[in-house]
């Protein structure tokens, strides 16, 4: 087994050499563009460790882990267009540097190209990754969907909430790691296995990533802290306050998330204040934990060494202690 720093650095020189501009430039400079922009590489990385995980040479894995990466900044360029979001990862989204209609052209052939890579296994494998594949992309269409219903609601659950981020963000963690399992050769339920440790802890990283939203050091964080408070986003921190708070209290709330004030600071520090005087961030914290446990309760039951079982936990600790 090899460090993530290991697998990431194998993984983006694989990227490198495999992303080229070719004709139609305004096709395909796009694709090269915001698949070049960097960010984690989290997935990718998960389906090369899974891979040695599951005993066989992670470079097996490559197209695979491709597929995921070129699969989710396609999702990307889509959101960024829907959210008529300027910036991703700091520089200009694929939509603002080039057009609309760019943006729309070339995320649809990155969809295309991430199935194209699934080609380069014998059929059995292939048929697998396809299948997993096409059901992982619907359900993060559908995830995506609820998060857009939810803007212009005010009734959105918990077990609603929790329901969109699985599909919009774990079910893409659990896949990327079935995959290794799948172009390893694992059985059936040692793939399942990992498929749900993997998507526990995409949710718990979501609920993370919302906490950190509002309560992370802005130095580490790397984006402006209490961005989902100044969009007025329906987190968890948000449906568990509006639960657990006073009336008083809910109609605070309420009112914070209906306005767009000049002074935005002003606004986040008194909805943290809710989440904290609520309970809401401590029982964020609770879930966080819940789930990451979820996650590690799945790895009793996979058929792999005890130093590989430790692994994967260490693995899930430090996404959850992490402060980016």
């Amino acid at each position: 087994m090899h460090s993530i720093e290991h697998y990431r650095n194998e993984f983006v020189s694989y990227l490198e050499k495999k992303t080229n501009t070719k004709e139609p430039v305004n096709l395909y400079q796009p694709i090269s563009y915001i698949l070049g922009l960097g960010g984690k590489r989290l997935r990718p990385v998960l389906t090369l460790m899974t891979t040695e995980v599951f005993g066989a040479g992670f470079p097996k894995a490559m197209d695979a882990a491709l597929a995921i990466e070129v699969f989710h900044n396609f999702s990307l360029v889509h959101d960024d267009i829907m959210d008529e979001a300027p910036l991703r990862r700091g520089k200009q989204t694929v939509h603002e540097k080039w057009d609309l209609n760019t943006g729309i052209l070339s995320g649809d052939a990155m969809l295309i190209m991430a199935y194209q890579l699934f080609e380069n296994y014998q059929s059995d494998i292939f048929f697998e990754l396809a299948q997993l594949f096409s059901k992982t992309a619907l359900e993060v269409c559908e995830g995506q969907q609820y998060d857009i219903d939810f803007e212009s609601r005010n009734d959105v659950t918990l077990p609603e909430y929790l329901k969109m981020i699985e599909y919009k963000t774990a079910v893409l963690v659990g896949a990327s790691m079935k995959m290794g399992g799948i172009v390893a050769r694992a059985s059936i339920y040692d793939q399942d296995g990992i498929y749900e440790f993997g998507k526990n802890l995409g949710i718990a990283f979501q609920l993370q990533d919302d906490y950190l939203d509002a309560f992370g050091d802005p130095r580490s964080f790397g984006k402006q802290v209490g961005g989902d408070i100044i969009e007025n986003k329906k987190t968890i921190l948000y449906l568990l306050a509006l639960k657990l708070g006073s009336p008083e209290l809910k109609r605070r709330l309420l009112d914070l998330y209906s306005i767009q004030p000049q002074n935005s600071l002003q606004k986040i520090d008194t909805v943290k204040e809710i989440f904290i005087s609520t309970e809401s961030a401590k029982e964020t914290k609770l879930e966080i934990q819940k789930y990451t446990e979820k996650a590690f309760e799945v790895l009793d039951g996979l058929k792999i060494s005890e130093d590989k079982k430790e692994l994967l936990k260490n693995l899930g600790q430090g996404l959850m202690m992490r402060e980016v």
